[in-house]
């Protein structure tokens, strides 16, 4: 679509030279700084507790790309993407040719768990980090037209969902070096309590919009990351999506309108709630997936009357939804005791059968039991 067919009249232009803010007023931020810190030294007290939280909360990160995803116009379920993995290894090349919103979601999930791994290994939150992330995301499919890696060198738009009208216009892109080096500085030089940090730097990168394509996911990526590797949560399983999509004509309204103000401090309140109720939210989840996994300790003992009981009760916790083969091959349980092993759990119905095997295509199971605790 040109420029010119679009509608302007409500569009906000990108706040030049006032990013970062010099003035915050933490009087009327203070109370909620406490709130959420409050909320979120309590979900790091559980992942702390949690001896596996890799695999007890592996499926948020799922839910996460599903989430995030959507709130981009990519429409996917859980299901699809868990049969997606079922059916697929992620060590691929490529990925297998599948519906384009599923593989969308499907490299969301992959560069959210890319990203994870490098700050894993070290690498701080960097032009680099985000850059090599987004090359991930945009890999494959739709978006591999969109200069995956690299910065955008057209102006970009935010628009409403009929595509026409402009709510937003970002920086432009002679400005956008200087923009992402200013936020970058920003992070690694500010002395800002860390969350007034990240609430900055989140519409910041919005508002700099710097890529063709994938903006926003990379943008709510940004949140965990930031959270984890400045020691504010001790695990990377925090995710946001869910209350933005909750709110997300607010969480617009409010990024515009600190281009528009210059209200950062509103912004920031708005922000810091956010990640409060999404700490109690994640909480609740987490402590949820953990029960069901203290419960089926002792029922995958009583089904499986094995040793290897809790080697399957970690495979299904990981892989909710699996073909047969695979966990034969990948549970680390010897292939006999396998094979009995999905019998039985389909005899006591903790698993469903949802597809036979046929011809040489293994028989797929799902673990129902933990998807109708995450399932979006």
């Amino acid at each position: 679509m040109l420029a010119n067919e679009l509608n302007f009249d409500n569009a906000v232009d990108y706040h030049y030279d006032q990013f970062p803010p010099e003035v915050i007023d933490y009087r009327r931020i203070m109370s909620q700084i406490l709130k959420t810190t409050d909320a979120l030294a309590r979900f790091d007290q559980m992942l702390k507790s949690m001896h596996n939280s890799e695999i007890l909360l592996a499926p948020l990160r799922n839910q996460e790309a599903v989430i995030s995803s959507r709130m981009e116009g990519t429409i996917s379920t859980m299901d699809e993407i868990l049969q997606y993995e079922a059916d697929y290894d992620e060590s691929e090349a490529s990925p297998a040719p599948v519906r384009a919103e599923i593989l969308e979601t499907i490299l969301y999930q992959r560069a959210l768990k890319s990203a994870q791994k490098a700050v894993l290994d070290g690498q701080p939150v960097s032009e680099y980090l985000i850059k090599a992330v987004h090359q991930q995301l945009l890999s494959y499919g739709r978006g591999a037209s969109k200069s995956p890696g690299t910065y955008k060198n057209e102006q970009n738009y935010l628009a409403d969902r009929t595509k026409r009208n402009i709510l937003f216009v970002p920086i432009s892109p002679e400005k956008l070096q200087e923009g992402m080096e200013k936020l970058f500085n920003y992070i690694k030089e500010s002395d800002d309590p860390e969350l007034v940090k990240i609430a900055l730097t989140h519409i910041e990168f919005e508002a700099l919009h710097p890529f063709k394509d994938g903006n926003g996911r990379i943008g709510r990526m940004l949140i965990t990351l930031m959270l984890w590797s400045s020691g504010t949560i001790s695990a990377p399983h925090f995710y946001i999506s869910e209350f933005f999509e909750e709110h997300k004509n607010e969480y617009i309204d409010m990024m515009r309108d600190v281009s528009v103000s210059g209200n950062w401090t509103e912004w920031c309140i708005f922000f810091l709630e956010a990640v409060e109720k999404q700490a109690i939210r994640n909480l609740e989840i987490a402590e949820s997936i953990r029960a069901l996994y203290d419960d089926m300790k002792l029922v995958f003992s009583d089904a499986l009357s094995s040793k290897y009981s809790v080697n399957a009760l970690d495979y299904v916790f990981t892989n909710p939804v699996f073909r047969n083969n695979k966990f034969t091959q990948n549970s680390g349980i010897p292939s006999a005791s396998a094979a009995r092993f999905t019998r039985a759990l389909l005899d006591k119905e903790l698993l469903v059968l949802r597809e036979a095997p046929s011809g040489r295509r293994p028989a797929l199971y799902a673990f129902e039991p933990l998807l109708s605790l995450v399932r979006v």
